[in-house]
């Protein structure tokens, strides 16, 4: 069973940086989207960065464009989202999601979720 575990949330202040990870496990080939999604209290799940693993430019949304980099290391079967320039409209709870075929923003796409890890930015 395909199995995605997130790490490297924590709590820092504006201006900060992060980077998440999340180790995929039992999912093979490169005909599949991953994706960062994350979570704000009271509101739903938005997509913020994804990459196709047969190689494609990776999309961002708007509201990251230019402070986060996601990226993947095949040999160790993990996904990154390095976080820069930490905003306090960043925080919530970030999951990395993955599907078999093109990349999509829309969460009902995706089949297979990490459990979650927690991001807080302070003022």
């Amino acid at each position: 069973q395909v199995q995605l575990v997130e790490s490297g949330g924590g709590s820092v202040q504006a201006g900060g940086s992060l980077r998440l990870s999340c180790v995929v496990s039992r999912y093979t080939g490169y005909n599949r989207c991953m994706v960062w999604f994350r979570q704000a209290p009271g509101k739903g799940r938005e997509g913020v960065a994804t990459i196709y693993l047969g190689g494609a430019i990776p999309y961002y949304a708007d509201s990251v464009k230019g402070r986060f980099t996601i990226s993947q290391d095949n040999a160790k079967n993990t996904l990154y989202l390095q976080m820069n320039s930490l905003k306090p409209e960043d925080t919530g709870t970030y999951y990395c999601a993955a599907r078999s075929g093109d990349c999509s923003t829309t969460e009902r796409a995706y089949n297979y979720w990490g459990q979650g890890t927690q991001v807080t930015v302070s003022s």
